[in-house]
């Protein structure tokens, strides 16, 4: 088994919250008091209704001086529900201050911001997943109008800000959301009437932060560095906005479990304490799409870069086991950054009967792509991926990042195409290309066991990942990005143009 196969499957403050109804919807506040856990919470849902989900969402500055979405009133972040087919539209309004608040990669800051819906294989032309030429300046709005195909693959995917020079500073504050393609279940219908939970884990900064020390204590923060720089670690991570919540599950009750990494710079080694992870989708890519004879994937602890999505069934532990969700700690290389290990959330029994968000069945029926692309792994790459930094940033190819620059790459739309991405650096690189999936097939120059289909992928320091890149959808045509996905790298230059074409 190659290593990026073994990492990702190896087979077998405490916060108070408040709540408030607004429109129907269900908003959460939280702030650090005490001692006393706090439940799971939900962010607020949106679903379509007559193939429509029309929201309105806010940039602004939150009561703690960070950059927020705010979703009526609130600084929240709604998790939007679409179906294949569905129409999604949002007025964001960018009420930033003219002069910001915070530092940023790039100098200078201006508060720009726009949206980026992460993983949807849909246009990159305006209105709807362009992040080139869709920007918002402070007082500005941008209307987004995002069609989601009728043969949209369901799943987890996420939404946040892509400002190139400010998206690091915009997403660790927590500028992003949970977004879900229904259908699932018809790819795994033991899905039906299962509660199901959204986890956003987002990674909250430490810097300036009276309160630092009490928070690494709460989370258990390891001291173990396992290979990153021997200096502070300055994040750690909140699951729904929360400081290690309690997340109810009764002994023996399976509850399927969608996860996004939306930490802007951190990686997350998912371990759930003597228990394991039945996979059903990574990236928004459910594992029977491809390979309908092995729905599922099951592991004891799963590896998610920066974006990376994880859907997966879990069990509840027997009667008095207490158990935790952790995220063990991550090698991100002689140069990268700390990845200790820290408790995300605890696990206890469900007490209380009470309303519960669960799997439903559609009318949906699965699309089964069973390709063959042993060809295209066995012909040299058709374009190779080589990720550099030095002292004064991070790039591809030799080049950085420049809006006017020309693609780096041009694709031609209705094809496959082997590529080989290159990390010529001491550290940890996550790869991603917006508008399409991919496979990674090799790490290394070795066949990877059980190869998945992803939108994000790790490329090991010193290494490489041969992938296949999926660019048969017609709807992708125009100028898109790839980029490392730590995005304080992205932001200073390791991102690069392609057009789709």
């Amino acid at each position: 088994m190659s290593r990026l196969a073994s990492v990702l499957f190896r087979a077998m403050p405490a916060l108070a919250a408040g709540m408030a109804l607004v429109s129907g919807v269900v908003v959460y506040s939280f702030e650090i008091s005490g001692n006393t856990p706090a439940l799971l919470s939900r962010p607020p849902e949106l679903r379509a209704k007559g193939h429509r989900l029309s929201l309105t969402l806010h940039a602004a500055i939150a009561g703690d001086g960070k950059n927020s979405f705010y979703f009526h009133g609130q600084p929240n972040a709604p998790t939007l529900r679409l179906s294949p087919g569905d129409q999604l539209k949002i007025t964001y309004v960018n009420d930033l201050p003219g002069k910001p608040h915070e530092s940023c990669a790039m100098t200078p800051c201006m508060d720009m911001t726009n949206l980026h819906f992460h993983g949807l294989t849909v246009s990159p032309d305006a209105p709807q997943d362009d992040v080139l030429g869709m920007m918002a300046a402070p007082g500005r709005s941008l209307r987004y109008t995002v069609q989601i195909p009728k043969d949209h693959p369901p799943g987890l995917y996420w939404y946040h800000t892509h400002p190139h020079g400010e998206s690091h500073r915009q997403v660790l504050d927590g500028m992003s959301g949970a977004l879900v393609i229904e259908g699932i279940e018809s790819y795994l219908p033991s899905l039906v009437g299962l509660p199901e939970r959204v986890l956003i884990v987002r990674g909250r900064s430490l810097a300036n932060d009276p309160q630092s020390a009490e928070l690494k204590q709460r989370v258990e923060l390891g001291a173990n560095i396992c290979g990153g720089e021997s200096e502070p670690t300055d994040e750690v991570f909140t699951v729904n906005g929360s400081l290690r919540p309690q997340i109810e599950i009764a002994p023996g009750e399976r509850q399927f479990w969608r996860l996004v990494n939306a930490s802007a710079d951190r990686y997350l080694d998912l371990q759930l304490e003597s228990q394991t992870f039945e996979i059903v989708a990574m990236d928004g890519m459910p594992i029977a799409r491809h390979d309908p004879d092995h729905r599922t994937r099951i592991a004891d602890h799963v590896l998610l870069p920066p974006a990376g999505r994880m859907e997966a069934v879990v069990t509840g532990p027997a009667a008095g086991t207490p158990r935790r969700l952790v995220s063990r700690c991550v090698d991100t290389g002689p140069d990268g950054d700390p990845n200790p290990s820290m408790t995300l959330a605890d696990i206890v029994p469900r007490s209380i009967t009470g309303p519960q968000s669960k799997v439903s069945s559609t009318s949906r029926t699965s699309d089964i792509k069973k390709l063959d692309l042993e060809a295209e792994q066995n012909v040299p790459p058709r374009f190779v991926v080589t990720f550099t930094e030095d002292k004064n940033g991070f790039y591809i190819n030799g080049e950085k990042f420049s809006s006017n620059a020309a693609p780096m790459v041009h694709a031609k739309v209705g094809t496959y195409q082997h590529w080989k991405i290159v990390n010529a650096t001491r550290e940890l690189h996550p790869m991603h290309i917006h508008q399409a999936h991919f496979l990674a097939y090799a790490e290394n120059g070795e066949p990877i066991t059980d190869p998945l289909w992803l939108d994000t992928v790790n490329v090991p320091y010193g290494g490489s990942v041969d992938v296949i890149m999926d660019f048969t959808d017609p709807v992708i045509r125009g100028m898109s990005v790839f980029h490392c996905h730590l995005l304080n790298h992205e932001d200073k230059g390791m991102m690069a143009k392609i057009l789709f074409e």
